[in-house]
């Protein structure tokens, strides 16, 4: 996602950067590293940086559902990414894409091939409320994944 959102954060799970050398990667990007386990306190924390990142020209890049799932399915979409994008006023670029289909959930094995991404037309906010703008997201992001590949071509 850094090459096609250049200058970005990612929202992610603090977990992740104790990875050796993986998360000292990550956090040499300057993520929105969050403890999960804190609920609403995490959400005020994505609220707070994540407003001054969209205001100084960074990309807030979150992922809905919180995790990876299995490919084929949908997990349950927060409502935080909408959050953030009415509090900055900002819209919401939606992404969908099949990265499942080569890192399975719960592995650590990734298979070679081609993931595909699909980046949708903005989504207002302004004006909104947080639920109308994730149903729209939630839509958008499932109806466009049930049209990519959702296995690997092993020709």
């Amino acid at each position: 996602m850094q090459m096609i959102f250049p200058k970005q954060t990612q929202v992610l799970k603090k977990e992740l950067l104790w990875i050796p050398f993986f998360g000292w990667g990550l956090a040499c990007l300057s993520p929105i590293a969050i403890n999960r386990k804190l609920g609403s306190e995490s959400i005020k924390k994505i609220l707070e940086i994540g407003q001054k990142k969209l205001k100084t020209g960074w990309w807030v890049l979150l992922f809905p559902e919180g995790t990876r799932t299995l490919v084929g399915k949908t997990g349950k979409f927060t409502q935080t990414g909408a959050a953030l994008a009415l509090a900055a006023d900002c819209p919401i670029i939606p992404v969908a894409h099949n990265a499942g289909v080569f890192w399975k959930k719960n592995s650590l094995k990734k298979y070679p091939g081609t993931i595909d991404v699909v980046i949708g037309a903005p989504i207002l906010t302004t004006g909104r409320n947080r639920k109308t703008v994730m149903k729209e997201v939630e839509h958008w992001i499932a109806k466009t994944c049930d049209k990519l590949p959702s296995e690997r071509n092993t020709n």
